[in-house]
């Protein structure tokens, strides 16, 4: 069982917890996710890391209230446990295998939307540790529902922006780029995280920019196996599951249209039966071990 050590209200219905797993806090990085259930009957529910301490031994994981798998989840208190919490999964941001002299020469911007904050934080504090301060674009649709501003303040050059203009920069996350970009900033790459219109719309600008672009597709993941089909993307012209090759890929070459419309059709039982016949042998990406 895995402890839950701390619990906190980020905004409504966004909750982070801490929760006991020294596994996971030792072997974890940054862009991985993690499977939880909160018992035996529950649904698999895959989350990105936001945050580990290997001393502590303590993983902490940031959500939002959507349906019912998840309003179970947030009504757990501290001292109640998960029954699974499993990971470290997927494969970590490739900037943590770049040559430290290269990192450190790279000139980063982050885009965060949302509960995407979560595992932006989780790269901008490793890179801070590695003596990288990246730029950070930090969006919401207004200020109440802006979550981590202190967190995300100590470990990068933050900028935030609402929707509605009530804190920050007045406009979205691609306002925000579109002005730095103006005022003279260049990068190297962008790294962006958050909901699916977030992501393509920041890519269509980046690619206007010719700015190289990550994004994490880890919003269309279901089960975290590949055997469901649900997080089956085309990049470029190759078939790819988000929880097995990914979760992280290239933005510029991610079908983005084609996902969302998955994510539509996936809903339903009937759309889920549409998209197995329809896709054969590729609809799903097995278990990542068996080749």
């Amino acid at each position: 069982m895995f402890r839950i050590e701390k619990k906190e209200y980020l905004a409504p219905n966004i909750v982070l917890m801490d929760v006991d797993a020294p596994r996971i806090a030792k072997n974890a990085l940054p862009g991985q996710f993690l499977i939880v259930r909160v018992d035996e009957e529950g649904e698999r529910v895959p989350l990105t890391i936001c945050d580990y301490d290997a001393e502590a031994g303590t993983v902490q994981i940031v959500f939002q209230v959507v349906g019912a798998e998840s309003y179970r989840m947030a009504a757990l208190e501290v001292g109640d446990s998960f029954a699974d919490f499993v990971g470290p999964l997927g494969r970590p941001s490739d900037l943590c295998e770049l040559p430290l002299e290269e990192l450190r020469a790279m000139k980063l911007c982050f885009i965060a939307g949302g509960v995407g904050t979560a595992p932006v934080y989780a790269q901008l504090k490793w890179l801070k540790s590695q003596g990288v301060t990246a730029d950070c674009i930090q969006g919401a649709r207004t200020k109440d529902i802006l979550i981590m501003e202190k967190e995300m303040s100590e470990v990068s050059n933050l900028y935030i922006c609402t929707d509605d203009g009530s804190y920050g920069i007045n406009g979205n996350v691609c306002v925000a780029l579109q002005k730095l970009y103006d005022e003279g900033k260049r990068y190297d790459r962008v790294i962006a995280i958050g909901p699916m219109i977030m992501m393509k719309f920041a890519c269509q600008l980046t690619k206007k920019l010719e700015i190289p672009t990550i994004v994490s597709m880890n919003p269309i993941m279901v089960d975290g196996t590949g055997m469901c089909g649900a997080c089956r993307l085309v990049v470029g012209d190759e078939v790819k599951f988000a929880c097995v090759d990914g979760p992280e890929f290239d933005g510029h070459l991610v079908d983005f249209e084609q996902a969302m419309q998955r994510m539509t059709l996936y809903k339903t039982e009937e759309g889920r039966l549409y998209l197995e016949a329809k896709e054969g042998d590729s609809h799903h990406g097995g278990c990542g071990h068996c080749g």
